[in-house]
């Protein structure tokens, strides 16, 4: 059974932002979502029965449209649930039932991609709305259209497109899963990312080549040096588009995110597989986006330093849940970067996640994960409660039943 609400954000996040809407960094997150256009109650939505997007979303037939639209929906669902003022949960529904009226498809050769921008946003607004709410008669239309339109695409997957795509498209597919109650597309859409994780990040551990995508046709070593951009030489954190450049390695590495955060919700504990690659990442390239010296041997010595706001889920859970204090670097590149608004897929994240340590979903009802070497990293809870050490000698998060100083089931 899925917990609802339970994409991306939880009701135990969303009320703790709601207590703190007054204080930093949660009071300039929320006043720069007051004051967005996608925000607005004037706000009008542009639907259309078939959106078509090219390379680069060129054409743009609907494609900037759908994106606006579906995080305004969003944006006007978090607002609901931080004021309690039904004029926008009735916005986003607005927005949603324009689109659920005519959208049939999305076309040409971005449609994968924009399928997964668009889906996130939605199955987040919906999912919201649906469980905060009442009086949404359309929720069941909306629904049947994230099932017939948006999902067949995105559980299809991209295996051999740049990593970003395939990732996103996994974010808005578990969205959808949960919102629908979907447990099969739910469990497709973690094999997928389990598949794809080891293939976007390296790790030494993984041999002298990164692993290929499931299902890819990249099968020699130049193929996998020539799908990396080029880079001959792999080190810790890594990334396949590293080489390509920052922007998009930030979208892999916050779709990632998102995928563990809401499988987080739901009991499913992914980010015992990602911390380590996730950690790795997000330093390496904060690192350099801060001006760090690149090596000579790193893209031929040349980034492209362009890293966005991609960092607050994911840094959220490792430095705030986990308790990770070795990434200082993507620590500052957070902060620095703060409050982080929109682009495409990514929504007020500094508003929803930034030191948020609410454990929503993460009861007796949590099953176990594995890293690579096998070993379970997920606690187990005795009828929901638990106390989790961070093996640093006094940090523990959760109710009463205190497994024991330095224990800890992540490291």
């Amino acid at each position: 059974m899925f917990k609802h609400p339970g994409v991306l954000v939880s009701r135990a996040q969303l009320d703790f932002v709601r207590a703190n809407l007054g204080n930093e960094p949660w009071k300039s997150a929320w006043n720069d979502l007051q004051g967005s256009p996608y925000a607005s109650l004037s706000y009008t939505a542009k639907p259309r029965a078939d959106v078509e997007c090219g390379p680069s979303s060129n054409p743009d037939n609907g494609c900037s449209d759908e994106r606006k639209d579906s995080m305004a929906a969003y944006t006007h669902a978090l607002r609901w649930y931080l004021t309690k003022d039904s004029r926008y949960a009735q916005k986003a529904i607005q927005i949603m039932d324009a689109w659920s009226a005519v959208i049939t498809k999305h076309t040409g050769s971005n449609a994968p991609l924009q399928t997964g921008w668009a889906g996130a946003n939605f199955s987040r607004a919906a999912e919201l709305i649906k469980h905060t709410y009442t009086g949404w008669t359309q929720a069941g239309r909306f629904a049947g259209k994230l099932r017939t339109v948006y999902l067949p695409p995105l559980i299809a997957g991209r295996p051999n497109n740049n990593g970003n795509w395939e990732l996103i498209m996994t974010d808005a597919a578990i969205g959808i899963a949960v919102h629908l109650d979907d447990r099969a597309s739910f469990d497709r859409a973690v094999t997928t990312w389990r598949g794809r994780l080891p293939a976007y990040i390296y790790l030494e551990t993984d041999g002298s080549l990164p692993k290929a995508p499931p299902g890819s046709t990249y099968n020699t070593k130049a193929e996998i040096i020539d799908y990396w951009h080029g880079q001959t030489k792999f080190v810790d954190g890594l990334t396949q588009e590293t080489c390509r450049d920052f922007w998009h390695t930030g979208w892999g590495l916050a779709a990632i995110s998102h995928v563990a955060e809401t499988a987080h919700h739901q009991g499913v504990d992914l980010y015992a597989t990602a911390k380590h690659r996730l950690r790795r990442a997000m330093d390496l390239h904060a690192r350099l986006q801060l001006g760090g010296t690149v090596p000579s041997w790193l893209c031929g010595g040349k980034v492209t330093r362009d890293l966005g706001e991609h960092f607050e889920v994911g840094f959220n859970a490792l430095h705030n849940r986990l308790g990770y204090d070795d990434i200082p670097y993507a620590k500052q590149w957070v902060e620095k970067s703060r409050p982080a608004g929109v682009s495409h897929f990514l929504g007020w994240e500094t508003l929803t996640h930034a030191q948020n340590p609410r454990y929503a979903g993460m009861g007796g009802s949590a099953t176990p994960d594995f890293d690579a070497d096998g070993v379970g990293d997920l606690f187990s809870a005795a009828k929901g409660t638990l106390t989790i050490w961070n093996g640093k000698g006094g940090n523990k998060f959760g109710p009463t039943t205190a497994i024991g100083p330095g224990w800890s089931p992540y490291f």
